[in-house]
C-alpha cells in the first residue's frame, strides 16, 4: 500500500502561530502516521498555477517560533471567482475550481489541510463539496471564526497591540493628550477589548457597541480635569458612531473579502479634538499586530492544532475544522462555519469587566 499523501497551504493574511502548525502537520505526519506531505504554495493560486513543493521533516525545523509562513500566502487567490484582465484591461473574474479538483487529482492528495480565516474556510467547503478531502485550521488575529473558543494568531496579535499600547502611555502622560490608537480587527471587537483592557485603555471602542461621541467627550474632558490629564483611546477598525457608518479605506475588487477598513482612528481623533478643545493624537498599529515570533500560547496551540489535523487526515476524517472547546480540540462540520461570525456580545464578561474598572465604552 502507498503512504497516505496529504497537501498543506495558508491562505489569508499572515499571522504568528502558521509556521507552528505547517510543523505540526509535517512532523506528526511523518514521525507518527508515516505520511507524505504537500505544500502549497500561495494559498489557492499554487492549486491554480500548479505550484508545490515536498515538505521534509528538515523543512520544518527550527521554524517553531518564526512569524509569516513559509509557504507564503494570499488573501486573493479564490478559484471559484479567479481575477484575471480580459483583453481589454478590464477585471473579470472565472470559476477554476475544476482545474483545482483535477489538479489535487494529479497529486493524488487524499487531504488537503487549508489553514486560514473564514475566507479560506468557505472556499474549503466549497470545494469539499466537489469532492476534495478538507481540513481546515482556524487562523485569524481577528478571533471571529465560529465554532472555535479562540484562532492561533489571536493571543501573539493581542500581545502585540498591548505592548504597544503600553509605550503610548508615558507619551500621553508627559503631554497630557488624549492618545487614539486604532487596532485591526475587521467586523470584531476582540483584539481591541482585550487589548484595551491588558493595557488599562481609558476608552475601547468596538465594533459591536456602536459609540456615542458626546459620551466620549465628557469622558475625557472629565480625565483631563482630574490627576490623570491624559486618556488613552483604543478603537477597533470596525468601530462607528450609533447610527453611523464603518470607515472603509479601500476597496479591493479581487479579493475575497474586497472592503478594507481604516481611518476610524483620525476620524475619531479630529472629532474628539474638535469637540473637546484638548491636544489628541492617533497612532495606527495596523499590520504591526500581525507580524514577530508567536507567543508560547500560540505556539502551543497550532502545534496541538496541527497533530490534531495529522491525525484526522490519517484517520479519514474530512470536511471539518479541528476547533478548541474548553480544553479540549475538536472537529466542527465545515457546513456549520460558513455564513457565521464569532462577534462579542456587549453583554460579554470582558465588556462587564472593563466597565467595572471604570473604562468607558462609548455609551
Amino acid at each position: 500500500m502507498r503512504k497516505k499523501r496529504i497537501g498543506v497551504l495558508t491562505g489569508g493574511g499572515d499571522c504568528p502561530g502558521l509556521n507552528a502548525v505547517i510543523r505540526g502537520v509535517v512532523k506528526a505526519s511523518i514521525s507518527t502516521y508515516q505520511m507524505e506531505v504537500i505544500g502549497i504554495i500561495d494559498a489557492y493560486q499554487g492549486l491554480v498555477d500548479k505550484n508545490v513543493r515536498p515538505l521534509d521533516w528538515g523543512d520544518v525545523s527550527g521554524i517553531l517560533t518564526q512569524g509569516g509562513t513559509i509557504l507564503g500566502t494570499s488573501n486573493i487567490a479564490n478559484p471559484f471567482k479567479w481575477p484575471h484582465k480580459d483583453a481589454k484591461g478590464d477585471l473579470t473574474f472565472s470559476d477554476v475550481s475544476d482545474d483545482v479538483v483535477d489538479y489535487v487529482d494529479k497529486l493524488k492528495l487524499d487531504v488537503l489541510v487549508c489553514i486560514g480565516g473564514d475566507g479560506t474556510m468557505a472556499i474549503a467547503h466549497q470545494l469539499s463539496k466537489k469532492g476534495v478531502r478538507i481540513i481546515g485550521v482556524p487562523k485569524t488575529i481577528d478571533n471571529d471564526i465560529w465554532g472555535t473558543d479562540i484562532t492561533f494568531g489571536f493571543n501573539s496579535a493581542m500581545t502585540s497591540a498591548a505592548e504597544a499600547i503600553d509605550k503610548i502611555h508615558s507619551t500621553a502622560q508627559s503631554h497630557h493628550r488624549v492618545m487614539v490608537v486604532e487596532v485591526m480587527g475587521r467586523y470584531a471587537g476582540w483584539l481591541t477589548l482585550e487589548s484595551g483592557i491588558a493595557a488599562g485603555g481609558d476608552v475601547i471602542l468596538i465594533p459591536e457597541i456602536p459609540y456615542n461621541l458626546d459620551v466620549i467627550c465628557d469622558y475625557v474632558v472629565r480625565r483631563s480635569r482630574e490627576a490623570s490629564r491624559f486618556s488613552i483611546v483604543v478603537v477597533s477598525e470596525g468601530a462607528h458612531p450609533a447610527g453611523g457608518e464603518m470607515v472603509v479605506s479601500k476597496v479591493v475588487k479581487e479579493s475575497t473579502d474586497p472592503v478594507r477598513l481604516g481611518g476610524i482612528g483620525h476620524k475619531l481623533a479630529n472629532d474628539i479634538e474638535t469637540g473637546t478643545g484638548l491636544e489628541t493624537r492617533v497612532t495606527v498599529l495596523g499590520h504591526l499586530v500581525r507580524g514577530g515570533t508567536p507567543t508560547p500560547f500560540d505556539r502551543v496551540l497550532s502545534t496541538r492544532f496541527g497533530v490534531k489535523a495529522a491525525e484526522l487526515c490519517y484517520t479519514g476524517t474530512s470536511g471539518v475544522m479541528v476547533a478548541v472547546r474548553g480544553s479540549e480540540i475538536i472537529a466542527v462540520p465545515l457546513s456549520d462555519i460558513g455564513g457565521k461570525m464569532r462577534l462579542v456580545d456587549p453583554d460579554h464578561y470582558l465588556v462587564d469587566a472593563a466597565r467595572n474598572v471604570g473604562t468607558c465604552m462609548g455609551v
